[in-house]
């Protein structure tokens, strides 16, 4: 059964997340002409040939900064995670490899590739979305 923890429902702050979202990914398209993809921003750091370090750099800057900004403001969540670290290093390698496979990660096609109509974008979401479904099934199995 299914319950929803009424304590942790914050509509209206995820509705201002998810608005904030938008006007960063909108600022950086209209503005750098770029699409706001972690996956590519953080791979553009990380790389020597990019030459436009600035505002990659700057909206990571922003993504760190950004809870703390909140947490001025409301009391941060309290996060506790209860996987082992060596599962999550495993994770996250695999979330690497499949952003490189799928040509973007979920911020890159599920907010910026959806939102220009792209077909590509649709069939990546389609599928990390319903690959994110049957592992929430199978872990709920599980227990």
């Amino acid at each position: 059964m299914v319950t929803l923890d009424m304590a942790n429902f914050t509509p209206l702050a995820s509705l201002v997340g998810g608005m904030l979202i938008g006007a960063a990914a909108w600022i950086l398209i209209v503005f750098c002409g770029r699409i706001a993809g972690i996956s590519g921003i953080i791979g553009g750091l990380l790389t020597s040939k990019t030459r436009d370090k600035g505002w990659r750099l700057a909206f990571v800057v922003g993504l760190v900064i950004s809870p703390l900004v909140y947490g001025l403001v409301m009391p941060l969540p309290q996060v506790s995670i209860a996987a082992p670290w060596w599962l999550l290093v495993i994770a996250g390698v695999l979330v690497g490899i499949g952003t490189r496979y799928g040509s973007g990660c979920t911020s890159g096609h599920g907010v910026c590739g959806l939102s220009r109509l792209s077909r590509r974008s649709l069939a990546a979401t389609a599928t990390f979305m319903a690959v994110a479904f049957f592992t929430v099934w199978l872990m709920g199995f599980w227990r």
